[in-house]
């Protein structure tokens, strides 16, 4: 009887003793951050530092934080000459020798490219159609192959930046599906034509929004349309609660069998302003029980990963946090054909306004 008391206790032991090994789930595979404003940041004298305040490069920063990948956006012929294939390309050498894999998100606009715009670059703005189709395939193929040449091919390509109403409109808008699809093929086509292990990302807004997921990933079943990952942004201030999100992720995983991936979120750590352009989201609790406070943040991110660890058979790939280094720097404002635009996101970095890391950096890149 002594003898199975203490194989039991023994037994029970081991269980708590084995207990924390999962006291924190896996991480995710993909914790990433969109620093497409970083160049032009340095540039204006932006300075990071890490948590004892000491002046270092934010990509090692954010590295060292657990952070595994980098996002940044290509526009064609940019009136600042930001986020340009020079800069990328530049970037992307940075990024890798630190160790960071690269997410290049193409807009195939001289600017924002989102829901409710989708500009032609000026140089396109004339072309035929199959000359826009070839100028895609060029395009995507030059930063990409460029990429390739100096030892840094990306890791995931996005075709097109937050493609609900389509892209390169009137080309490729919603009611002209065949057009839509020609353009996107083409420039999957063109990054399969420089490695094809690089995984090409369709991306859509309103994360919350699972008739706009359905109705567009279906249409692009119909249609052809070629992808291996399917992206969103959510944020929670505008598309909709945890729970519609959740939902969404969790059939759009069912129905189309692809991995998925958050390319944009974020949230405010505070209410104040840094640079005296008016922040976007001013509220002092943008989403239910989420302060706009450094704990506030943490515990949103917190939360997304939770629900990206939870999409069905493994398919949440990760998060992007976007514009982690937008930091209110004067100069690097958000329009880059008016030098006096300031920035209203730098509420929502992932650095503070002393320019040291948030708490959230270092729980989003740990994936607790």
């Amino acid at each position: 009887m002594k003898r199975f008391l203490a194989a039991l206790t023994g037994v029970a032991l081991g269980l708590t003793l084995a207990a924390p090994a999962h006291a924190h789930p896996r991480p995710l595979p993909i914790r990433g951050a969109d620093v497409s404003s970083l160049a032009k940041s340095e540039a204006y004298g932006g300075v990071y530092r890490d948590r004892d305040g000491r002046r270092g490069d934010a990509l090692r920063i954010l590295e060292k934080a657990g952070l595994n990948y980098i996002r940044l956006k290509v526009w064609v012929n940019p009136a600042d000459g930001y986020n340009d294939r020079a800069h990328v390309l530049a970037i992307a050498r940075r990024a890798k020798a630190a160790g960071l894999k690269l997410f290049v998100d193409f807009h195939y606009s001289d600017s924002w490219a989102d829901p409710g715009k989708q500009n032609k670059p000026a140089a396109w703005a004339a072309l035929p159609y199959d000359q826009l189709k070839q100028a895609v395939y060029d395009h995507t193929y030059d930063v990409l192959n460029g990429l390739r040449r100096q030892g840094t091919t990306a890791d995931l390509v996005q075709i097109g930046n937050e493609l609900n109403g389509g892209l390169l409109w009137p080309d490729g808008r919603y009611d002209n599906w065949p057009g839509m699809a020609g353009l996107l093929n083409a420039g999957y086509d063109a990054v399969k034509a420089v490695s094809s292990r690089t995984r090409v990302v369709l991306h859509l807004a309103n994360g919350g929004d699972n008739g706009l997921y359905r109705w567009w990933f279906d249409n692009a079943a119909a249609n052809g349309i070629r992808y291996d990952v399917i992206g969103l942004s959510y944020y929670p201030y505008w598309h909709g609660t945890f729970e519609a999100f959740q939902a969404n992720l969790n059939d759009i995983a069912v129905r189309y069998g692809k991995p998925l991936i958050l390319a944009e979120t974020a949230y405010p750590f505070t209410t104040a302003d840094k640079d005296g352009w008016e922040n976007i989201i001013l509220s002092a609790e943008p989403y239910p029980g989420y302060p706009a406070t450094p704990e506030g943040q943490t515990a949103f991110l917190r939360k997304i990963t939770e629900i990206m660890r939870a999409v069905p058979n493994n398919l949440g790939l990760g998060v992007f946090y976007w514009e982690a280094t937008w930091t209110g720097v004067p100069g690097n404002g958000w329009d880059p054909a008016d030098p006096t635009s300031g920035n209203g996101w730098e509420n929502q970095a992932l650095f503070d306004f002393t320019n040291r890391p948030l708490p959230a950096m270092r729980e989003f890149g740990q994936g607790r």
